[in-house]
C-alpha cells in the first residue's frame, strides 16, 4: 500500500476509535502527521538500512566515493552520460555485474559481459522491460511504437513490420541514399567558397556545423525511403519537420535538469515546472503527430487506388499488415522518422570528428572511396555490391559507431524476481545496458579500446567483428528480439552518407585545441555542434 493510503487508513482509524491517540481529534493533522512519519521511516529504509545492509545486490562489485545519501550522482550528474560506466567496466574488477547507487541510493545493475549481455538481451528478454520512466519519457517525442512497445505486443509489431527492412529490400534504397548524399554534398559546396579565399587553403575555408547538415540529409532519407515522402529539408532547413526536430534534439542544460529530476520526481510534475522546455516538447509533439497522420491517410488513398504501387517504404508494410490501429500507425511513424534520422545524423557527426583529427585515414578513405566508386557528380548511382566491397569505408563506419554509439545508454527493468549470471535480482531492479561502457572495453577489445582504430575491422575474420572475441562487445544496436530493426537500413544510408562527404572533401576541425563537451539528450552530441572546415578535392 502507498504511503498516502497508510496514512489515510491510519489517520482515520485514530480519529474515529483512539481520538486522545490523534491530533486535536482533526483528520488533516493527523493524516499529515502520519504521512509525514511513514514518509521518514520508507526513506530510512529506502535510502540507509536497504540498500547498504540488506540488498541482495549489496556483495558485487562496485565503485568507490558513495555519497552517504546520493551513492555515485556526482559523478552521473557531472560528467556525459555512459562516461562513468566507461570508467567502471575498466577498473573495477567484476564477473559480468557491477552494481552502483545512484541519486537516494537508488540501486542500478551494470552488464559488464557477454553472459550478463546475453541473458538480458537474448535468453531472458522479455523479462527485462522498458521502465515506466523511459516510456514515458520518450514516448512524448518517439510515440509509444516498436521501440516503447513490450510482450506480445512488440513480437507483433516487429513481425508485422520486418518485411520493411529485408535486407533485399535495402539493396533496392541504394539509389536513394546515393542521390541524397548528391544533393547534401552540392547543397554544401557553396558554403564552403568565400569570394576573395583561395578554395585549395583548407585553413582559410569558412566552418559549416556539420550536424544541421547532417540532420537535413538524414531526414530526407527516412521521409523518401522510410515513408515515401521527401520533406526536402536539405534545401529549406526550417521545413516545419526539420524545424521541429531540431528544436527537440538540440541539446540543452534544461533537458538535462529535468532527466535528472524525472529520477525522483512523478512525471507529471516534472512536466508542471515552468520551463520552457516544457512547453517546447508538447507542442512539437503535437506538430509531428499531425504530419504522421496526414502521411498515413496519403498512404492509404494511394493504396486504394489499384493502379497504384503499395510499395514497401514502412507505412505501406503497417498498412499491409492490417495489424495497427490508425493511433499505434501515427505512433510507428513518429519513432521512425525521429529514431530512424538522428541517430544516423550523429553518427555522422562523429565519423567527421573522427576523419578530422586523424588526416592520414581520411586520405586513406578517400582513395579508396575515389577508386571504386562513380563520382558523385555522375548520374550513375553507387550499387550496394560497389558500396560492401569497400573494406575500410566500412572499417571506418563500424569503428566510427562503436567508438561513439548514439544512444551511450539504455534502461531495463526487471519484470520479476530473476537471476543474471546466477544473481538473484529482485523484481524492479534497475538494469543499465550502457553500448558506450561496452563498446569501450579493454577486456573485450584490448588496451586501445577507447582509441579510434578502424584497422582492427580489417584483416581474415575481423570485418563482422573487430576482432572481438564475442558479438555481444559491439552494442550500438543492441541484440536479440529487441535489437534495433532498422540496423541495416542506419548502417546503409550511414555507409553512403559518409561516402559522399569523405570522398568530395578534405575535412578539418575549426578549433583543434578545445575539448568537445558532449551533452546527451535521445543522442549524444557535441554540446556547441561540431564546427569543420571543409575544401572541395578535385578529381571526383
Amino acid at each position: 500500500m502507498a504511503p498516502d493510503k497508510r496514512s489515510v487508513v491510519t489517520a482515520l482509524s485514530l480519529v474515529k476509535l483512539y481520538p486522545q491517540w490523534s491530533i486535536h481529534a482533526s483528520f488533516i493533522a493527523t493524516f499529515l502527521a502520519c504521512l509525514s512519519f511513514v514518509l521518514t521511516l520508507s526513506s530510512i529504509w529506502n535510502v540507509l538500512l536497504y540498500p547498504k545492509f540488506f540488498s541482495p545486490l549489496r556483495h558485487l562489485p562496485e565503485p568507490h566515493g558513495n555519497s552517504l545519501f546520493l551513492g555515485q550522482f556526482a559523478a552521473i550528474s557531472s560528467e556525459p552520460t555512459g562516461k562513468p560506466q566507461q570508467r567502471w567496466i575498466n577498473e573495477i574488477p567484476n564477473t559480468g555485474l557491477i552494481r552502483y547507487l545512484n541519486i537516494f541510493n537508488n540501486e542500478r545493475l551494470l552488464l559488464t559481459n557477454p553472459k550478463a549481455l546475453g541473458e538480458v538481451l537474448v535468453a531472458k528478454n522479455y523479462d527485462f522491460i522498458k521502465p515506466a520512466i523511459l516510456r514515458e519519457g520518450l514516448g512524448t517525442t518517439l510515440g509509444v511504437g516498436l521501440v516503447l512497445a513490450e510482450g506480445e505486443e512488440h513480437k507483433t509489431q516487429r513481425k508485422n513490420l520486418m518485411p520493411a527492412f529485408a535486407y533485399r529490400h535495402i539493396k533496392d534504397l541504394y539509389p536513394v541514399f546515393w542521390s541524397k548524399a548528391f544533393e547534401m554534398v552540392n547543397a554544401i559546396m557553396p558554403t564552403t567558397q568565400v569570394e576573395g579565399i583561395d578554395p585549395t587553403e583548407l585553413g582559410k575555408a569558412p566552418a559549416i556545423e556539420i550536424g544541421t547538415w547532417a540532420s537535413r540529409a538524414t531526414l530526407d532519407i527516412i521521409g523518401s525511403a522510410g515513408v515515401g515522402r521527401d520533406f526536402g529539408a536539405i534545401q529549406d532547413p526550417d521545413t516545419k519537420l526539420s524545424a521541429t526536430y531540431r528544436k527537440i534534439f538540440q541539446p540543452s542544460q534544461q533537458a538535462k535538469l529535468l532527466g535528472l529530476l524525472s529520477l525522483f520526481l512523478p512525471t507529471w510534475l516534472v512536466r508542471a515546472i515552468p520551463m520552457k522546455r516544457n512547453q517546447e516538447i508538447p507542442a512539437a509533439a503535437q506538430t509531428i503527430r499531425k504530419v504522421c497522420r496526414q502521411l498515413i491517410e496519403d498512404k492509404k488513398r494511394n493504396l486504394d487506388n489499384k493502379d497504384q504501387e503499395s510499395g514497401r517504404d514502412i507505412i505501406s508494410v503497417a498498412l499491409s499488415s492490417g495489424g495497427f490501429t490508425e493511433e499505434n500507425l501515427v505512433d510507428q511513424m513518429m519513432t521512425f522518422l525521429a529514431a530512424g534520422h538522428e541517430t544516423t545524423a550523429t553518427g555522422i557527426i562523429w565519423a567527421v570528428h573522427c576523419l578530422s583529427t586523424h588526416p592520414h585515414y581520411q586520405t586513406r578513405l578517400r582513395e579508396e572511396i575515389r577508386a571504386n566508386l562513380p563520382s558523385i557528380d555522375s548520374s550513375t548511382p553507387a550499387t550496394a555490391d560497389a558500396l560492401d566491397r569497400l573494406p575500410f569505408l566500412n572499417a571506418v563506419c563500424n569503428e566510427v559507431l562503436r567508438l561513439y554509439p548514439p544512444v551511450v545508454m539504455t534502461l531495463r527493468e526487471a519484470a520479476m524476481d530473476t537471476t543474471i549470471c546466477g544473481q538473484y535480482v529482485p523484481k524492479g531492479t534497475m538494469i543499465i545496458v550502457c553500448p558506450s561502457a561496452v563498446n569501450h572495453s579493454k577486456e573485450l577489445w584490448g588496451p586501445d579500446a577507447s582509441e579510434f582504430n578502424p584497422e582492427r575491422w580489417l584483416g581474415s575474420g575481423k570485418m563482422n567483428a573487430g576482432g572481438a572475441s564475442s558479438n555481444y562487445a559491439f552494442l550500438t544496436f543492441l541484440h536479440g528480439p529487441r535489437s534495433c530493426i532498422g540496423q541495416g537500413f542506419a548502417k546503409a544510408e550511414f555507409a553512403v552518407l559518409l561516402a559522399g562527404l569523405a570522398g568530395r572533401f578534405e575535412m578539418e576541425l575549426e578549433d583543434k585545441e578545445s575539448e568537445i563537451k558532449i551533452l546527451t539528450g535521445i543522442t549524444a552530441r557535441p554540446m556547441d555542434g561540431l564546427n569543420v572546415r571543409m575544401r572541395a578535392v578535385e578529381g571526383w
